[in-house]
């Protein structure tokens, strides 16, 4: 329960800050973008401190699963992870909803931070090759930087932060980043329910992309960590 309620507070404070800057800056000029890029990397920095020694920090589905298959976590902590982080994201997005409301301010993404394809030219196939391969990067930098063979000290969660700023800086301009399912569900839904039902349109590419990067990342690097693997 320590676990899932860290995982609560790490999703709904990345939903919070990140998605927040996103709805401020709307992303749109060169500050706005670079803003929420560094508002989402150091949110997991801050988050890998305070709960990283609860639950290791994953507040993403998609780091969860990787986990999972690297063998770091039962099927049954994975589940309730997994409910946590999108109830954690929900609540983060409700909250910004209310906080939105309240300060008369506007929405300049149009639906809570949601994620969407207008980057893309609203391209499927290029938004699930995008979502994969920053996510696949993403995770497979935790598992490395995790991995009991490492010894990273207390620079793991720094490295770790900087790095989904890193593929924030790419991926804003295409999908507007999600390399996370609860991320992109939570703010979706909320949209939904304040009138805005087209994030929930094309939600499903940021939880079937994330999830497929991360399954491979653990593959590769499950492979290439093996001691079998000869150099």
């Amino acid at each position: 329960m320590k676990k899932c309620i860290a995982e609560f507070i790490g999703t709904f404070t990345l939903v919070l800050i990140g998605c927040g800057t996103a709805m401020l800056t709307g992303c749109d000029h060169w500050g706005g973008y670079m803003l929420t890029a560094f508002a989402f990397g150091l949110t997991i920095v801050g988050m890998a401190y305070a709960v990283g020694n609860i639950s290791g920090c994953h507040i993403n589905p998609a780091v969860s699963l990787g986990c999972l298959l690297s063998g770091r976590m039962s099927a049954k902590d994975f589940i309730s992870y997994v409910i946590a982080q999108c109830l954690g994201a929900f609540a983060g997005a409700e909250v910004l909803s209310l906080i939105f409301h309240m300060s008369d301010k506007p929405d300049l993404t149009g639906g809570y931070g949601s994620n969407g394809l207008g980057g893309v030219n609203d391209n499927i196939g290029a938004g699930l090759i995008v979502e994969v391969l920053l996510t696949f990067i993403f995770v497979f930098v935790i598992l490395g930087v995790t991995s009991p063979k490492q010894s990273h000290g207390s620079f793991g969660g720094v490295v770790i932060g900087f790095t989904l700023v890193l593929v924030h800086i790419l991926g804003i301009g295409f999908t507007g980043t999600s390399v996370n399912p609860a991320r992109s569900l939570g703010p979706a839904i909320a949209a939904a329910i304040g009138g805005n039902s087209s994030p929930l349109e094309d939600v499903w590419v940021f939880i079937v992309a994330p999830l497929v990067g991360a399954a491979l990342a653990a593959i590769v690097y499950k492979v290439l960590e093996s001691e079998d693997v000869k150099e």
